[in-house]
């Protein structure tokens, strides 16, 4: 079985959700053949590269909100974070570009080490404020989930993971996903946004019995309920 999340290295939700899947795996019977793949997304891939700016008050601006209403709703965020073991500060955070980001998750997928590079990414924007939007912030943490320095660099400077990148974006779109984390198994089931663990639970057990139908011999002499001759 394969799970595909897309998701966006600065989306809070997509956090949360990786948290939830997990929750769900560990509870799948079958969860050792089990392939989880991360897909790219950006939230706003209008943001020039190499620009960063305060979280807070862009999106204040976005939305057309008060800051402190802003600020309100990422303690909401917050709350259920924490609620998943992570600890968020989110109106103190930094945002830009996360494309050299979705490059970087490309080259850690080719040494196996995706998942790994998904979550020091994830720990580092949220729980760290460290930035993750230009190589010389990117590269220690690829060198932490065990990529060499001299390659990410080389992998980043050339772009030639930029197309992958590109295509799981256009991907998304394809397959009607408008935001993250959007989760697709089997490119037969999706669920939209940090859906609860039991939910997803749900899902990976109906993508499985679909997958692995039970098959019956013909029936033979037996017992019915509690009416048995003998």
């Amino acid at each position: 079985m394969r799970i595909e999340v897309w998701s966006d290295v600065v989306c809070p939700w997509c956090y949360i959700g990786k948290r939830r899947l997990e929750t769900a795996l560990e509870r799948f019977p079958h969860r050792d053949q089990v392939e989880v793949v991360w897909r790219s997304f950006q939230l706003d891939p209008s943001v020039p590269e190499g620009e960063t700016h305060a979280t807070l008050p862009a999106l204040a601006a976005k939305y057309g909100r008060p800051v402190e209403d802003m600020r309100a709703m990422m303690r909401h965020v917050e709350e259920t974070a924490a609620g998943e073991g992570l600890s968020y500060d989110l109106a103190n955070g930094v945002s830009g570009n996360t494309l050299l980001a979705h490059e970087l998750t490309h080259l850690a997928a080719e040494h196996r080490l995706q998942g790994a590079m998904e979550e020091r990414l994830f720990s580092a924007y949220f729980e760290e404020g460290r930035p993750v939007f230009d190589v010389d912030s990117l590269a220690p943490l690829a060198v932490e989930v065990g990529l060499e320095e001299a390659e990410v660099r080389a992998a980043l400077a050339d772009s030639r993971f930029r197309p992958a990148v590109l295509s799981d974006v256009a991907t998304a779109q394809a397959l009607g996903a408008t935001g993250v984390p959007f989760f697709v198994v089997d490119r037969k089931y999706g669920a939209s946004g940090a859906q609860p663990a039991e939910l997803l639970l749900q899902v990976l057990e109906r993508a499985w019995a679909d997958a692995h139908p039970l098959l019956t011999v013909p029936a033979a002499e037996g017992c019915d309920g509690d009416t048995c001759a003998v």
